[in-house]
């Protein structure tokens, strides 16, 4: 989610995609392994501790710990947990129990035999309000309607146009500052998929280009703001923020989801239909 500038988007070989699938597919088997001990009582610090140590006994690195780009101090752990009204980059903590009720974002990003996989989930702890369900639910939909748009010929405002309409409409809105990015052969490339534009503009999407697609949608406003340790942003207004997150590869007909696993979420019915 670290904003990047413009230049040539990598398109990856077919042993390139093979580890960036692998590495994806472990990243969401991560976000599978922790779900069962996401709870009201346990930290989000025993939640980061429970996935830095799934990632390495499946020999892998968890990317986030001590990533540093300009501009900022070494990020301090394995995975970015995100809780309520924070949009991302939230810091898990010892000190820090979930509460019943609470909306939590776990982000992971993985390096498998030097490639990247990332994606990120929403949970509850207990029973969550209405308001925090339907969020999380339109910004699933979002992602899946950005997903869905991913084809050759097409462009990245595509992706946030539907993704930026349909938030809208339910009387929500999207975050600006942090946007999807390139990934594989490293942490962040080009793209930048933004979540919000104008259909046909920016980059025409080619098979064999990798990316995210990870809408940050508030309940209030889009403005947000950060904290002072220099990594959590939270919304200005303090409005609830969900996020999902999958890693899309560009193929010659369409789209491949990479972040897939035995227990990930079924995608929504009308994606189901395509």
């Amino acid at each position: 989610m670290y904003t990047i500038t413009m230049a040539i988007i990598p398109i990856k070989n077919a042993e390139q995609i093979e580890g960036i699938r692998k590495a994806s597919q472990l990243a969401a088997e991560v976000l599978d392994y922790v779900a069962p001990f996401v709870k009201p009582g346990v930290s989000t610090g025993e939640l980061d501790k429970l996935c830095h140590e799934f990632i390495i006994a499946h020999d892998a690195i968890p990317a986030p710990l001590n990533y540093c780009p300009p501009g900022y101090t070494p990020y301090p752990n394995a995975t970015c947990i995100s809780l309520n009204d924070v949009v991302c980059h939230g810091i898990p903590n010892f000190n820090k129990l979930l509460k019943k009720g609470d909306s939590i974002n776990i982000d992971i990003t993985v390096i498998k035999d030097g490639y990247f996989g990332d994606t990120s989930r929403m949970y509850f702890a207990g029973e969550p309000s209405i308001m925090a369900k339907r969020l999380a639910k339109i910004t699933y939909e979002c992602m899946w309607l950005g997903i869905m748009e991913v084809k050759p010929g097409a462009h990245l405002g595509d992706i946030g146009y539907v993704i930026q309409d349909y938030a809208e409409n339910a009387g929500y809105s999207v975050v600006r500052e942090f946007c999807g990015h390139g990934v594989g052969l490293e942490f962040h490339e080009e793209p930048q998929v933004l979540h919000y534009g104008r259909r046909g503009t920016l980059a025409e999407l080619k098979p064999g280009m990798i990316f995210t697609i990870e809408p940050m949608i508030n309940a209030g406003g889009k403005s947000i703001r950060a904290m002072p340790d220099g990594w959590t942003i939270r919304t200005k207004d303090r409005s609830l923020s969900a996020q999902w997150e999958h890693t899309i590869l560009v193929t010659d007909t369409g789209y491949e989801v990479l972040t897939v696993s035995p227990d990930m979420p079924s995608p929504p019915n009308f994606a189901k239909k395509k």
